[in-house]
């Protein structure tokens, strides 16, 4: 029947249950028999026999790329999401790019089949070399309308191709902005993640309107941002247009174990977006801050990183308490009263928290206990504002005050005779070694102490009550191993004498004891 019919092929059969519109394009499902005539290879595309022997048999006669209202038989065979009949149009020269055109738009074969989702139909377009980063007259990709259509399985297969996501149409839209617009941003967000999994990183021809890093690292899933690392071609520390690195936005969004990746395989965290903000300020907004401070404080200990963009691993050791962490930084040479952002050294952290035995440690390496920030707060004063059922830190910093004092000496006024005589000044100083008290080079003025007390004794107090001083500030006596008692009277009122006190307990007690 073909061959007696081969020199009547331009005749036309109204058999097919498509019709389309060809002023803006749009199809129409009518029913059988019932859309406009058309040829009868048209009618071989729509009812498409298995072998696709009537179909090539017709082409040997016509061109499968005649046109009838703006379309040839290869859109005619995608818009019949008939795989099987494009493989034979496609195989027989039919425009791969063949462009659908009426008086609103113009569209191509694949933008077509991605509409569609016909994903079978976009791999065969795909597979016979079709541009698939091809744009329709508002300026869409294949892509693009696969995210505003929610076509998956085609969304799929083009990030497999290569499909361009730093592409945007007239309007400035994305792939990415259309899925966000559509309320399909979790969809598109899953395909794409599996994508990169698989290994294959989503080509973007503009970081700014696609990165697949900080796609990944805002999506927060650890085995793509893997595969991205393992890639080896993406730059960690790339910032969008608000200065925002993958790293920040991993801080921001609360990704720890992301955050911890891209630490470790180099991400710089000293880096600044528009509003100052790093990665570190970005994690204190979280409520897992401590898990983000302990990843620093790790990389610290394992690298040697050094206060890097507000972090200061020292500053966070000592704070938390970790004294083998405290241990091993120092012994990396990290400097032990070197204040942090705010102006607080180690010390000042760790007696913040009530930790003596840090306290301790640090003072010990030679932590000064005298710096005051900003605020003119001290380690000693931020000690007392703890609250606990042991404020072990307060203790050990005054220790350490009052031995600093008395090993240093200092100006007093020496009272004579129990109070009876005049009171000159002299400069007094512990001899740590012996635990001597000395006030002049004879031996009469350098003694030991058996006990030292804060304020008068009761013949100081009577012996001074007519003078009117016996109970002045800063008053406090010692009573030596000869029973010889001294009183002195010391800048700074009781609380700088009851530190005399503690010092020349201190040092006596540690000289007795060797």
């Amino acid at each position: 029947m073909i061959k007696q019919a081969g020199a009547k092929t331009d005749f036309k059969v109204r058999l097919g249950a498509w019709s389309w519109d060809a002023t803006t394009g749009e199809e129409f499902r009518v029913g059988a028999g019932l859309a406009e005539p058309y040829a009868i290879t048209w009618c071989a595309v729509e009812y498409f026999e298995i072998t696709g022997t009537i179909l090539r048999m017709l082409l040997q006669h016509l061109s499968p790329d005649t046109p009838h209202h703006g379309r040839t038989l290869l859109h005619h065979a995608i818009l019949c999401g008939n795989a099987a009949a494009v493989n034979v149009l496609l195989s027989s020269g039919a425009n791969v790019e063949a462009s659908v055109k009426t008086q609103k738009t113009e569209f191509r074969p694949v933008h077509m089949a991605a509409r569609l989702g016909s994903s079978k139909t976009l791999q065969c377009l795909i597979d016979s070399g079709c541009d698939i980063n091809s744009r329709t007259d508002s300026g869409d990709t294949a892509l693009m309308i696969c995210a505003k259509y929610k076509q998956e399985e085609c969304l799929r297969i083009l990030a497999m191709a290569g499909a361009d996501f730093g592409l945007v149409n007239t309007a400035g839209q994305s792939a990415t902005s259309f899925a966000g617009s559509n309320q399909w941003s979790l969809g598109f967000q899953q395909i794409i993640l599996e994508v990169i999994r698989a290994g294959k990183i989503p080509k973007s021809s503009s970081a700014s309107v696609f990165s697949s890093l900080i796609f990944v690292a805002q999506a927060g899933d650890i085995e793509a941002l893997k595969a991205l690392i393992k890639w080896g071609e993406v730059d960690v520390d790339y910032q969008d247009d608000n200065g925002f690195s993958a790293v920040m936005f991993a801080a921001l969004n609360g990704h720890v174990e992301v955050f911890r990746l891209l630490v470790y395989a180099g991400a710089d965290v000293k880096l600044c977006n528009k509003s100052g903000e790093t990665a570190i300020t970005l994690s204190e907004l979280n409520q897992n801050h401590d898990l983000f401070e302990k990843v620093m404080l790790e990389f610290a200990l394992q690298m040697g990183n050094r206060n890097a963009g507000g972090f200061y691993a020292l500053h966070c050791a000592a704070r938390r308490g970790d004294v083998d962490a405290v241990k091993l930084l120092i012994s990396k040479g990290y400097d032990v009263n070197v204040p942090d952002g705010d102006g607080y050294t180690p010390l000042m952290l760790a007696a913040r928290e009530g930790h003596g035995s840090m306290c301790e440690l640090l003072i010990s390496h030679g932590a000064q206990c005298d710096i005051k920030n900003a605020r003119g707060e001290t380690a000693l004063s931020l000690a007392r504002r703890y609250v606990g059922i042991k404020n072990d830190a307060e203790q050990v910093i005054l220790d350490e005050l009052a031995c600093k004092l008395v090993l240093g000496g200092s100006q007093v006024l020496k009272h004579t005779k129990r109070g009876s005589g005049v009171p000159h000044g002299k400069e007094i100083k512990m001899i740590g070694e012996a635990g001597i008290l000395r006030w002049g080079k004879s031996s009469r003025r350098n003694v030991i102490c058996r006990e030292a007390e804060a304020g008068p004794s009761p013949t100081f107090r009577r012996n001074r009550r007519r003078r009117g001083d016996a109970d002045v500030p800063g008053l406090f006596r010692v009573l030596t191993t000869k029973n010889k008692e001294v009183h002195f009277v010391c800048d700074g009122g009781l609380e700088m004498a009851e530190l005399w006190v503690r010092g020349i307990q201190l040092v006596s007690r540690k000289a007795i004891c060797g």
